[in-house]
């Protein structure tokens, strides 16, 4: 009845039209055979050639959706200061478990604001734990090596 060649995207169909019965078409595409229904484009006149069903595996590819532009990152929340044990002013205590790796001051010495005191690591990383007042060093309650809990009181500075 009819030999077409159909080019959809980057892929090309040869489609023959081997007969038509009422709305019901027998189709070759590409040497395989399809029955598949169709309906005439106007009413009272026949479609000039019905488009077969693209097989599965030759679909055209879908558009990609449209790229979203990229987000802005959120600025990281900051550090909250590590919580007193008992209400302790200046304790620094431990904000996760860990494994004390070094401490960096000893009773008596004086320290600043943000002066890191202890190195934790925790999760295969290393933490600056800061003291969060200027002062002396009251105390140091953990050796290296020790492992700490959360919250646990770890160095204690005195204003």
């Amino acid at each position: 009845m009819g030999r077409y060649r159909l080019i959809i995207g980057d892929k090309t169909f040869d489609v023959e039209v081997l007969g038509i019965q009422g709305e019901q078409a027998r189709v070759a595409v590409n040497g395989r055979t399809y029955e598949v229904k169709y309906q005439p484009l106007t009413p009272g006149t026949a479609a000039p050639a019905p488009a077969p069903p693209v097989p599965p595996r030759a679909a055209p590819p879908k558009p990609a959706a449209p790229p979203r532009p990229p987000a802005a990152a959120p600025s990281p929340p900051e550090k909250p200061a590590a919580p007193s044990a008992a209400g302790e002013p200046g304790a620094v205590a431990a904000p996760m478990p860990g494994s004390i790796l070094e401490v960096l001051v000893k009773v008596g010495d004086r320290v600043e604001i943000g002066a890191t005191v202890v190195k934790l690591e925790a999760m295969k990383m290393e933490n600056d734990l800061q003291s969060t007042i200027a002062g002396v060093v009251k105390e140091v309650r953990v050796s290296k090596g020790d492992n700490v809990s959360v919250g646990e009181v770890l160095v204690v500075v005195s204003a």
